[in-house]
């Protein structure tokens, strides 16, 4: 049983609003959970039972005494206790000092593409021929991903490549920002979106922190562009799509320009060519080498963590110190 599971079991156990020393109490008691040699695994049950409540997970609620002492209770049991009044937990502003760089945020994106099975490689202007230019840093994505179509079996793969060779495979674009607060923002980070986008069959723009003031405008851009936009998050598994990317036929001559000035960007698309085209059997070789071309990605949360920490990126427990 994990710590998050014996909570929810405690909760299960109690029957009624529980502070995280009830909680922590009965997880002694039952043993669901063995703290070892924890220093403080009370204060641990206190902030993994914020956790639910910040990150809106619909198993548990809770209820503030008159004193300020939150109570939790398992959503389902609700009914049995509506005498108890629901207080929300409003979204804080960062107060954390924001040092970190836009390019900082790649590994988080890198990270949760991974996770849905999405190669992706940064692509940096300033290594692309020419690159002082500035009407180039309009064709250029700050990420470029590819998505292989899973087809489990070896006929099928086979016969869709003979059949229409871009149906096996999706190609996006992206375009990073670090925050987006005003309408002006919006529009200008959204239209070289758009224009650095123009190649692929998707496009998205992905910001770390975005204007919920902003979300009527962003979807008018989307449904008259379809460029789809995504927020990222510290814990990139938690990022979201805003709003979907709309399917384009890939823009070839765009391609080859790109292909022309940036080394890495032709690499990109050279390995996606063989992964494509390479027999069975050597297509473990090829997935090898297209994994250790692309952008690196976090293994695991103490990663992520410590990452966030050492860029100044914020994080919710950031956000929680400076409340």
């Amino acid at each position: 049983m994990t710590i998050k599971e014996a909570i929810l079991q405690s909760l299960e156990d109690l029957q009624q609003p529980s502070n995280n020393k009830d909680v922590y109490q009965n997880i002694l008691s039952k043993q669901y959970y063995d703290f070892k040699t924890a220093k403080t695994p009370e204060a641990t049950i206190s902030a993994l039972l914020g956790d639910f409540i910040r990150k809106n997970d619909s198993r548990v609620r809770r209820t503030k005494a008159s004193n300020g002492t939150h109570f939790y209770y398992l959503s389902k049991n609700e009914q049995d206790l509506s005498d108890i009044p629901i207080v929300s937990t409003p979204k804080k502003e960062s107060k954390v000092k924001k040092t970190y760089q836009e390019r900082d945020l790649h590994k988080l994106l890198s990270s949760y593409l991974k996770n849905k099975n999405i190669y992706s490689k940064t692509i940096l202007h300033e290594e692309s021929k020419n690159s002082k230019d500035d009407h180039q840093k309009w064709i250029h994505p700050d990420m470029v991903g590819i998505d292989f179509l899973n087809l489990t079996s070896k006929v099928n793969k086979a016969f869709m490549k003979i059949l229409n060779k871009a149906d096996t495979f999706k190609i996006t674009s992206y375009e990073i920002k670090r925050e987006i607060n005003t309408d002006y923002e919006l529009k200008k980070c959204y239209f070289q979106a758009v224009s650095n986008s123009s190649w692929a069959n998707y496009g998205y723009l992905v910001a770390f922190e975005i204007s919920d003031r902003l979300k009527d405008e962003m979807e008018r851009l989307n449904q008259s562009f379809g460029i789809g936009i995504i927020e990222l998050k510290a814990n990139p598994y938690e990022s979201k799509i805003l709003f979907q990317s709309k399917f384009r036929e890939l823009d070839f001559k765009t391609i080859d320009k790109l292909c022309r000035v940036n080394q890495k960007y032709e690499n990109f698309i050279e390995l996606t060519e063989k992964a494509l085209a390479v027999e069975e059997r050597y297509y473990q070789s090829i997935e090898k080498e297209l994994n250790e071309f692309c952008d690196d990605y976090f293994k695991n949360d103490t990663e992520v963590e410590s990452y966030c920490n050492k860029m100044n990126i914020p994080t919710e427990e950031t956000d929680n110190k400076t409340e």
